[in-house]
């Protein structure tokens, strides 16, 4: 199992080279003539540009690529809203990866923050899980290369995975930030979600039948007021509706019904734009011994009724705040206690992927609340509580060597050797992995050397 040290040093020179090689090719006169057959994101121009300048046979090349594949593959999977803080290596290619799952109706909205004094392109990039095969998930939105956010309205009710992925060679701090908002404007002036007391699905005539809408209490002649943009098809009055006013979203084809008006103040055929007023709240039709409600519907072309409470409802929970310390995205740390759960997701509840044994070495790519993402030297990913970590500063213990040992520059034999200590030197230990000890000596050179060669 290899364990090699990386610093947080960018090859600058190697960096003006790649970045102006994808310069040249990206204003290729191939490339430019597939752009106008071929609309691409700019993860794909960018990974287009590594390859005409045959960058992708590259060992860092191939990283990059894989990297990004990976995040596909093994996407954290997150509750919304979820934020999160790391940092990119500039000498290591990675990307992060996030599974969330968001309702129809819904849209999620993405923002990601860099900082650094040579800040990345970062590629932000969202997919639609593929029920049928999982490694091939369907592209469905992407960021501009000009800027680092994005809004999707979902369209079909599927897992969704979100990849974040800075440009080769450029490194520094980020922060991801997801969360849900509605694709609909709330339906009554100067009320929200909270207003709504009778949901979808409640029964209704005594069982015989279901409750095909929401409905929002306010007071008797509140403007009812138009969610979309659209036209107007429908003004009547029915036994059931009472007075009632039809509005059509071509945008998402689909027709919002609002019914129990006291007053109808639109015609059929008339554009409205959100936020214009319909009609005044009542309790006309059947609710005529309730208090004042709207009774609003969504319809939507080919499907029927749908539930309306997440095209209008507005999360009003924060992502938690950073408790971590953020100095240490980047640093290679140790497991501070016994059996420390690795977890699939940043909280006590997710899944444990594996038990670290005390003193176990990783590396700490991010934070969320009081959780670190850390990255163990197999290349495994997962979150531990910021309590299980602790940086290597203070030496294990300290040991005196039986014979002359190699310092390695990676916990493998077949590593490379930095130098070799002396028989009967002493070494300050600073973390375990496998036979292998992370060790420091009196120069403050690091390094691995194998366990055996300590008394």
């Amino acid at each position: 199992m290899r364990f090699q040290i990386h610093y947080k040093r960018p090859h600058t020179s190697l960096l003006f080279i790649v970045l102006g090689i994808l310069f040249l090719s990206s204003c290729s006169p191939q490339q430019t003539l597939r752009g106008v057959f071929k609309k691409q994101s700019p993860y794909e121009k960018y990974e287009a540009g590594l390859k005409e300048a045959k960058l992708d046979q590259t060992a860092l090349g191939q990283q990059w690529k894989t990297a990004g594949e990976r995040a596909l593959q093994q996407p954290v999977p997150v509750t919304l809203p979820f934020k999160e803080t790391g940092y990119f290596p500039a000498d290591k290619p990675m990307a992060a990866g996030y599974q969330f799952s968001i309702k129809k109706g819904q849209k999620v909205a993405v923002k990601v923050e860099t900082q650094g004094n040579n800040a990345p392109q970062v590629f932000v990039d969202l997919f639609e899980a593929n029920p049928d095969n999982a490694a091939d998930p369907k592209q469905v939105s992407y960021a501009d290369s000009t800027a680092t956010s994005l809004e999707y309205e979902v369209e079909e009710e599927l897992p969704h995975l979100l990849r974040v992925q800075p440009e080769l060679l450029r490194g520094g701090q980020y922060t991801v930030t997801i969360e849900t908002m509605p694709t609909l404007a709330f339906p009554v002036k100067g009320k929200d979600s909270r207003a709504v007391q009778s949901f979808w699905g409640a029964d209704r005539d005594a069982g015989a039948r279901k409750h095909e809408g929401i409905d929002i209490f306010a007071p008797r002649n509140t403007p009812v007021v138009a969610s979309v943009e659209g036209t107007v098809t429908r003004v009547n009055t029915t036994p059931i509706g009472g007075k009632v006013v039809w509005l059509t979203d071509m945008k998402r084809r689909q027709s919002l019904y609002y019914a129990h008006l006291d007053s109808q103040l639109v015609q059929p055929g008339q554009r409205v734009s959100i936020g214009d007023t319909l009609g005044l709240l009542g309790n006309t039709g059947n609710a005529i011994s309730t208090p004042p409600h709207l009774h609003f519907g969504i319809y939507r072309f080919g499907e029927g009724a749908v539930d309306p409470f997440p095209y209008v409802h507005k999360d009003r929970t924060t992502p938690a705040s950073l408790k971590v310390d953020e100095k240490k995205f980047g640093d290679w740390a140790r497991i501070a206690k016994s059996n420390a759960a690795l977890r699939v997701a940043p909280t006590s509840k997710a899944a444990t992927l594996r038990t670290l044994s005390q003193h176990a070495p990783l590396q700490i790519l991010a934070g969320s609340s009081s959780w670190y993402r850390v990255m163990l030297p197999d290349g495994q990913q997962g979150y531990l509580a910021a309590s299980l970590v602790e940086t290597l500063e203070k030496p294990i213990r300290a040991v005196r060597l039986r014979q002359q040992a190699p310092l390695l520059d990676a916990s493998t034999p077949e590593a490379a050797t930095q130098k070799n200590l002396q028989p009967d030197s002493t070494v300050r230990v600073l973390a375990k992995q496998d036979t292998f000890l992370l060790v420091k000596d009196s120069n403050g050179t690091t390094g691995w050397i194998s366990a055996d060669m300590a008394q």
